[in-house]
């Protein structure tokens, strides 16, 4: 794999069902002939009505969340299976959202990732990225080195197993401010050389990719397309707006 670029949007729990099937509706005009990789990920609730909208186009379909076990007594959760199932072909493990208010942990995050590479179709998006207080006490290149050892390690890939790790700097989420672009890219080349320590060279060219996520507009997106080692976005708010993403996902192919 060429390292071939990819635009993600997450919904998160923005929109009602009725809103998520219109703009869902909205994304698959608005993407008609675009030749570029582009997803996104609505409410749990929406995926199986998303994926029939979705089905036949450009634009696939991903989910915010799934559980480590594929069958079970887990109440509220959703198995790989499931997801795969109901249409999905990319998955976000491990949100800084889902640590901050879940409790979710990267032994967990772990778990996940090893769940949905054992079923086919299904890519992992995993996040990492340090909060506000591991930024200014320079701690920011050791958090992602020891999330990516926590989630990743032991991982076999097989053959062309894709895993695309997301980049979020915790305290760019939501803020209406991006990181700097040359930070980006620096967090970037960390990630590589970390993921290159762990699977050698070969493996990550051809099974990882690595987007950044955080305050992304269309306003300041041409500033991260042409970074060295940004395979990507996933894109939050903005994503919400069929036009406004479709911007976004125009320029990262550039």
């Amino acid at each position: 794999m060429d390292n071939k670029k990819i635009v993600i949007a997450n919904w998160k729990m923005k929109l009602s069902l009725a809103e998520t099937s219109d703009l869902a509706k909205e994304m698959k005009n608005k993407f008609k002939g675009f030749g570029g990789e582009a997803a996104i990920c609505p409410n749990s609730v929406s995926l199986v009505g998303v994926g029939k909208i979705l089905k036949g186009g450009p634009v696939k379909l991903g989910a915010q969340n799934v559980f480590w076990e594929d069958k079970g007594a887990y109440t509220g959760e959703i198995s790989p299976s499931m997801l795969v199932e109901a249409g999905c072909e990319y998955v976000i493990v491990g949100h800084s959202e889902r640590r901050k208010y879940l409790l979710e942990n990267y032994s967990m995050i772990h778990k996940e990732l090893k769940a949905v590479l054992n079923i086919e179709g299904l890519t992992p998006i995993v996040c990492i990225g340090e909060d506000t207080v591991e930024r200014k006490t320079d701690r920011r290149d050791f958090v992602l080195v020891n999330q990516l050892q926590e989630a990743l390690g032991g991982i076999n890939l097989m053959g062309d197993q894709q895993v695309i790790i997301a980049y979020e700097p915790i305290w760019a989420i939501g803020s209406g401010t991006a990181i700097e672009p040359t930070e980006a890219e620096y967090a970037h080349k960390i990630i590589k050389i970390a993921l290159n320590d762990m699977f050698g060279m070969r493996v990550v060219k051809n099974n990882f990719r690595v987007i950044y996520g955080g305050s992304i507009s269309s306003k300041n997106v041409k500033e991260f397309s042409g970074l060295e080692g940004v395979d990507g976005l996933l894109v939050g708010g903005a994503s919400l707006d069929a036009e406004e993403f479709y911007k976004i996902a125009k320029a990262i192919l550039k």
